[in-house]
């Protein structure tokens, strides 16, 4: 009995009433042949003999007898999942068995941790000077910093180039980021919020080009700007919050736009058991999703893979049109401020974006209707888990409130966000809350 209580007992202190059920989360890491992988186990007893639980989606039956856990399942493909390991503390260590089931199983060791309940401090403001930067969303840097949810951190990006404040070079271009950021109490399968608290331009300028991508190019336009290949600076005016090409052409001498700073990349690391992508790409991470509504006041929603979601963030745009039509916006150094925050247990297949007025699901494939689909799934799945709609009625509401942009079409990937009111959300019921 001393292996149940050891297993169980944090999570009936949770409980506000009595319960005969007790529930467990456990963060496993398994050794997948040479590369780590993490998985998220949840388990119920019910009695001393007998358990249940999730992995991966699949039910799963067993039993913890003497410290020996035994737990099985046949996952929706017909391939059957296996646990065999012993409980020692808060610690599990064995083997899992599990694959398709037309081929033999596949067998790794792993380990796993007790997941404890999220514990806010009192929120703490970080200042960070960092001193090097990183070229992908890689989970195998060092972090630079460690924050709790709730903690502020205020620190400093390079351009695009990879140059700061003072225009001085200091990496090599393509995207340079800030981080990672371990965030205590991430787990895979939560969520990261990043709340966009402050971006500072903190030069007076930014570099840009007079390209158009590829990808919006039809032949004729195309055969027109070909001789387009220069680079352009823009001369931030910082007092009035302006641009202004410099030196300016014949037709744009007048041209003095107004300024929206946004972040082109964040992200939270991808998974051990692929290699890092470069930070000019994008994906389910987020990533170099260059969506001019990630700035100032918004809040981000990032998934979280790894132990501590280890956030990254740069890329600082000064001005971007929709699309990022040059391949590079009005690229500038920043000044960041941004508050950490976690949703514990919640999974999402998307980054999601809310602002004052909306929410926002975002999509990201190396086609443009892909991207279309993968919004609208996005925001599909928001929609049915928070706000309980059916598919007919999701259908229904998407009919007349959706709002499309294009978000990227410069990259890898292309972009599109799918956009609802807040005016429109309040006749649906209200959001099921998450802690």
């Amino acid at each position: 009995m001393k292996y149940i209580f050891t297993l169980f007992v944090w999570a009936l202190s949770l409980s506000a009433q009595q319960s005969t059920t007790a529930s467990a989360r456990w963060q496993i890491t398994a050794d997948f042949y040479g590369t780590t992988r993490y998985y998220r186990l949840d388990l119920d007893q019910r009695d001393a003999a007998h358990l249940s639980g999730t992995f991966s989606g699949t039910k799963l039956t067993g039993a913890l007898t003497g410290g020996h856990l035994s737990l099985s399942g046949k996952a929706d493909d017909g391939g059957d999942t296996r646990f065999d390991a012993m409980l020692q503390d808060d610690a599990l260590t064995g083997t899992l068995s599990f694959g398709d089931p037309s081929a033999p199983p596949l067998v790794v060791p792993f380990t796993a941790i007790l997941v404890k309940p999220l514990v806010r401090a009192t929120p703490q403001t970080h200042e960070f000077n960092p001193t090097a930067y990183y070229r992908q969303f890689s989970p195998f840097y060092k972090p630079v910093l460690a924050a709790n949810p709730g903690d502020t951190i205020h620190t400093t990006t390079v351009d695009a180039g990879g140059s700061d404040a003072q225009n001085i070079k200091r990496i090599a271009g393509g995207n340079p980021q800030t981080g990672p950021f371990y965030i205590q109490g991430a787990q895979p399968g939560d969520t990261l919020v990043v709340h966009i608290d402050r971006l500072k331009l903190n030069r007076n300028t930014a570099g840009s080009d007079d390209q158009l991508v590829q990808s919006a190019l039809s032949p004729d336009l195309a055969v027109k700007t070909r001789d387009n290949n220069k680079g352009v600076t823009w001369k931030l005016d910082l007092e009035h919050m302006t641009a202004s090409p410099d030196p300016s052409s014949e037709h744009l001498k007048a041209l003095n736009v107004p300024l929206h700073p946004m972040l082109g990349c964040i992200a939270t690391a991808t998974s051990p058991g692929g290699a890092p992508p470069p930070t000019g790409d994008s994906g389910s991470f987020g990533g170099n999703m260059d969506f001019n509504e990630i700035a100032e006041g918004a809040t981000v929603y990032l998934p979280v893979v790894n132990p501590g979601a280890l956030l990254y963030f740069g890329d600082g745009h000064a001005l971007q049109g929709d699309g990022e039509l040059n391949g590079n916006a009005l690229e500038t150094s920043m000044d960041v401020t941004v508050t950490v925050d976690l949703i514990s247990g919640k999974r999402l297949g998307f980054p999601r974006v809310e602002t004052e007025m909306q929410i926002i699901a975002l999509g990201y494939s190396g086609y443009l209707d892909d991207a279309f689909k993968d919004a609208t799934s996005n925001m599909a799945d928001w929609l049915m888990d928070d706000y309980k709609l059916t598919p007919s009625e999701v259908a229904q509401f998407l009919g007349v409130a959706a709002h499309y942009r294009v978000t990227e079409v410069a990259d890898r990937n292309s972009g599109v966000a799918l956009k609802i009111d807040k005016a429109l959300l309040k006749n649906l019921s209200a959001p099921q809350k998450s802690q």
